[in-house]
């Protein structure tokens, strides 16, 4: 039987394919050096090294060396340039992604592709999947001595090769900055060139994907370190127009700001920015007007991204902003604070304040993708990974006990910014929140669901609500009194055992986290902090519904809680008459 690939004239018009014999493709196996047992794929211009350094990397990697234009070449069973003759270059782009995909489907090799193959998007995406991709750059004038003289180049022979080149660097540049590792190379030697990939091989590490499965659409949270720096090729993919309007903080954007305008501008994508003031006061509908008025003046187009740039004040604004702004734009989160990262970045929900409460005006509406950036955290003040970690814990507590025993073991190593233990606790309490969300979206079940991530909620926003919100108290630290009193209520309803409240609250009581409202240098009021909780927008039918708990990882929602008996606990735990 024969394998050579002839597909049907589509009805386009557009020109036939190239017939290719797969079955000549080399495809040896090899035992590999590389931890993640992945192919690696070259990418950048003609001339810039692709097989030189390949054959070299190949041979001190042990791996097979791969040329995939040789091997084009072996398939259609002419050259390249019959190729293109007898073809025209589209058909010999389609059949470069075919011999490609048929490459990468084997065993790990270095694969040096043509200067045009990573332009094809499809081929990008799979390199992506199954390759570390490594884009080697050179300056226009060492391109031009090393091609100079070829005549077996198709794309030289239309115009002068500084013009071609130029024109491609041009073109092409923005999308090889869609690869996984950039090295710069010059008039250095073929070995020293090779060592400096060896090296950037050594150093990366690829973010992991955590998918996020809707019933509608699925996005990826990204965790990873120096994320931001990488943004461009890590948004690239899944943007729809590469136009994008950064909505950011004064004290983020301070920081990462200009960064992330030069990782996106990296691949060509486009951006404004606008700034709010920090802090809770500014998801209100003055700044939200504000927002859109300076959107909308300067024009904008459906397919226009929103990024959100900082903590859980600035994601829940800009992604109401996007929720509402010519009814949907594109969204992207990047999350800089523990808080954000774990827990408001994931899920959809967006929202502003009003004097009647928090987060009562607001929507659902997914992001594209969430680039959880762990090296964000290294300038956060403990007080504020505290807070963030409060929101860890409390997906142990709701259903994953493995995830609370991790916490009690890794806590202290997730305070003191242990990369590895951040990224872990990231990826846990991202996954549990994945797993929440997709069975449901939209907080539409009677019980339990997606409400079950309200643990400690209700209590802790009645204690935001009595601090007006102004920062004194932060939402994390409000959490972490709120899961204790939470279990405090169970107890006292005689459904969680005491052993399980002394668990937690020496657990948060040992890394230095505010467990009781007698903890905090404010008095608090029990009639006060009831009148906040009936305000709550999880009442139904008038009365205050519960996140409460039959043990660790065994929450529940109950609307049949006496009054008295959360008064008594209030009482209890430090609030006044």
């Amino acid at each position: 039987m024969s394998s050579r690939i002839s597909l049907p004239l589509p009805e386009t018009g557009d020109p036939p394919p190239v017939p290719l014999d797969l079955e000549r493709i080399v495809r040896d196996h090899a035992h590999t050096v590389l931890p993640s047992g992945r192919s690696i794929v070259l990418v950048g211009l003609m001339g810039a090294g692709k097989t030189t350094i390949g054959r070299h990397l190949a041979t001190r990697l042990g791996l097979p060396f791969v040329d995939a234009d040789i091997e084009i070449e072996r398939a259609a069973g002419c050259s390249i340039a019959d190729v293109f003759r007898l073809y025209g270059e589209a058909a010999f782009r389609d059949g470069e992604r075919r011999v490609i995909r048929r490459l990468l489907e084997g065993p790990p090799m270095v694969l040096a592709t043509g200067g045009g193959a990573f332009m094809n998007a499809s081929t990008r995406a799979l390199v992506r999947d199954r390759a570390i991709s490594v884009w080697l750059r050179c300056p226009l004038p060492v391109l031009l001595r090393r091609v100079a003289g070829r005549t077996h180049r198709p794309l030289l022979n239309t115009a002068s090769p500084r013009d071609v080149l130029d024109q491609l660097m041009t073109i092409r540049h923005p999308v090889y900055a869609e690869a996984d590792i950039t090295v710069d190379c010059g008039d250095n030697n073929v070995d020293h060139t090779t060592t400096r990939v060896m090296e950037a091989l050594a150093l990366s590490r690829r973010p992991l994907r955590l998918p996020v499965a809707l019933a509608r659409n699925t996005y990826d949270v990204v965790i990873g370190t120096d994320l931001i720096s990488r943004a461009g090729a890590l948004l690239a993919p899944v943007l729809p127009r590469k136009d994008v309007i950064i909505i950011t903080d004064e004290a983020v954007g301070a920081l990462y700001l200009d960064k992330l305008k030069t990782a996106l501008g990296e691949t060509g994508i486009t951006t404004r920015s606008l700034t709010i003031a920090p802090g809770e006061h500014s998801k209100s509908l003055e700044t939200y007007q504000r927002l859109t008025d300076a959107i909308l003046e300067h024009g904008v187009e459906r397919r226009t991204s929103i990024i959100a740039l900082g903590g859980g004040v600035v994601g829940d604004l800009a992604g109401f902003v996007a929720a509402t702004t010519l009814r949907g734009l594109p969204f992207v989160q990047i999350p800089t604070t523990l808080l954000s990262q774990v827990d408001s970045s994931v899920g959809g929900k967006t929202g502003i304040n009003s004097r009647w409460g928090k987060n009562l005006i607001g929507a659902f509406h997914q992001p594209l993708c969430v680039l959880a950036d762990v090296s964000a955290l290294a300038t956060l003040p403990r007080r504020e990974l505290m807070a963030g970690y409060a929101e860890i814990v409390k997906s142990g507590l709701i259903g994953d006990e493995s995830l609370f025993a991790w916490c009690e073991k890794n806590g202290a190593a997730v305070l003191a910014r242990d990369p590895e233990c951040l990224a872990e606790a990231v990826r846990q309490a991202c996954a549990f929140k994945a797993r929440v969300v997709a069975a449901d979206e939209r907080e539409e079940q009677k019980t339990d669901g997606r409400a079950l991530l309200n643990l400690g909620h209700t209590f802790g926003h009645a204690l935001e609500a009595e601090l007006g919100y102004d920062g004194r108290l932060l939402h994390g630290e409000a959490v972490s009194i709120g899961l204790t009193l939470a279990f405090a209520l169970s107890v006292r309803l005689g459904l969680c055992p005491q052993g399980d409240l002394d668990r937690v609250t020496t657990h948060l009581e040992s890394l230095g986290m505010p467990a009781h409202i007698r903890d905090l240098p404010y008095s608090f009021r029990i009639t006060d902090l009831m009148a906040h909780m009936q305000r709550d927008k999880k009442m139904q039918d008038g009365k205050l519904s519960f996140v409460l708990a039959r043990g660790i990882a065994s929450a529940f929602t109950t609307r049949d809680v006496p009054a008295d008996l959360v008064r008594e606990v209030l009482l209890a735990d430090g609030a006044t008459p």
